[in-house]
């Protein structure tokens, strides 16, 4: 039997479970989350007859219902992120179908850092599993596939599962599957990744072991979509100290002279949402950057006064006296930020310009903008052998370790512990364009 959900992920979580759909190109993914909605009958009557219609009577091409760019279409890849919604009995859905080619990296990072947990395609007939048998050896994994792997464990995906695609297209499907599963649980075991939920064999293209278990002997685990409805989803830290990023600030106008910030003023609410903790009237809270300190009068949620909000909640924050807070600012319990002006991170590059040392660069950490500048590059991981290489730069799609540099301080988390307070984009300023992916290890 392949590996299954750890007993701690078996429990049924009916909240909806984002995911994303990721690999090397042409493994089958935009097929994979078509057969998912024409199986669940999640496909529009017009959308159906227009895809019968394009296939002139040959089998109907499902991979079309997520490749809806023309530029897609044209050149047969996926290049932007398609976002596909589905339910079942058990769950509903939401799908990232991430590009599979390596120019198109940062997408997929896109997409990983809200999902709950990653699918990752492997094309099994780009796999030489015979000779590796033959050899005593492992398969070679496609790069893509590693360096997605590796991307969905650092921005901490907390569920992963290896697809192993188009059994059809092998003669001995055991046998090729039995191999390429040792090859990811030695990648995965060797990479650090623990989050790996499950390999399961499948065919996206003939619809095996996709919605409904395989007919083999030699399998007898879930199929996917019963793995999917099964795996929990992102647990917010609710306990601890309140962090929360102001997204908008807006008027009060039903509760005006209200509150203790006395007749006559209007009140703001603060509005964000929270990254941990959580907050009620009578909190102290402090705001960043400017240090200063106040009581919550209220705390509101969809228009309507609320007891209390806690972290994963969209919530408006009504202070007990007028402060200048405006968007990018920080709400927190009293000593609970500690700005760093230097901290060390994780950098997934995404521009074809390389990362150089000294060089500045836009970034944002939550609402907020700030300069900053790469101050060293430790090293980079070489996702061959996932070993660091010394180096003075790095390249588009390259991950390495560096140490940063802001102009302001900011109050940077391990994105370990929490992934609002941890994670920052890097934006050329001279291009405009989003440059690479931040996750911050430790701060000092």
């Amino acid at each position: 039997m392949s590996a299954v959900l750890k007993p701690a992920q078996a429990q049924q979580d009916h909240r909806a479970l984002r995911f994303l759909t990721a690999g090397s190109v042409d493994d089958g993914k935009s097929t994979l989350i078509g057969r998912l909605l024409f199986d669940s009958q999640a496909i529009l009557a017009d959308q159906l007859q227009n895809l019968e219609k394009r296939a002139a009577g040959a089998p109907v091409d499902l991979s079309l219902l997520t490749d809806g760019l023309e530029a897609e279409r044209e050149q047969g890849i996926t290049i932007d992120v398609a976002y596909r919604y589905f339910a079942t009995r058990h769950r509903k859905f939401i799908i990232a179908d991430a590009p599979g080619h390596e120019q198109y990296t940062r997408n997929m990072v896109t997409a990983a850092a809200g999902s709950d947990a990653a699918v990752v395609l492997v094309d099994i007939t780009k796999i030489d599993w015979r000779a590796a048998a033959a050899a005593g050896s492992l398969v070679k994994l496609l790069p893509q596939t590693r360096r997605h792997a590796l991307l969905a464990h650092l921005l901490r995906v907390p569920s992963i599962v290896f697809a192993v695609n188009k059994l059809d297209a092998v003669d001995d499907p055991e046998a090729a599957f039995r191999a390429t599963e040792a090859a990811l649980q030695a990648f995965a075991a060797e990479a650090g990744i623990t989050t790996v939920a499950a390999t399961i064999p499948v065919s996206a293209l003939r619809g095996d072991n996709v919605t409904l278990p395989l007919d083999a002997p030699w399998y007898d685990g879930p199929s996917l979509l019963q793995l999917l409805e099964r795996l929990p989803t992102t647990q917010e830290r609710t306990e601890g100290s309140l962090l929360q990023p102001v997204q908008y600030v807006a008027r009060d106008d039903a509760e005006e002279g209200q509150t203790a910030q006395g007749a006559g003023h209007q009140p703001r609410v603060f509005w964000g949402r929270i990254a941990h903790g959580s907050v009620k009237a009578g909190d102290a809270v402090q705001v960043f950057p400017s240090g200063e300190t106040a009581v919550v009068a209220a705390v509101r949620r969809a228009g309507s006064t609320v007891a209390s909000a806690q972290a994963g909640e969209s919530a408006g924050i009504v202070l007990d006296r007028q402060l200048d807070i405006s968007r990018g600012d920080w709400i927190a319990s009293p000593g609970g930020l500690q700005p760093a002006q230097r901290f060390n991170a994780t950098l997934a590059w995404l521009d074809t310009e390389p990362a150089t040392v000294g060089r500045k660069y836009w970034v944002r950490h939550g609402n907020r903008w700030v300069q900053a500048r790469i101050a060293a590059i430790a090293h980079r991981l070489d996702i061959h052998d996932l070993q660091p290489v010394d180096a003075d730069t790095l390249q588009v799609n390259e991950i390495g370790d560096v140490t940063i540099e802001v102009q302001q301080p900011l109050p940077v988390e391990p994105y370990a512990s929490n992934r609002v307070g941890g994670a920052l984009i890097v934006v050329d300023p001279a291009s405009n364009r989003t440059s690479g992916a931040l996750l911050v290890r430790a701060a000092g």
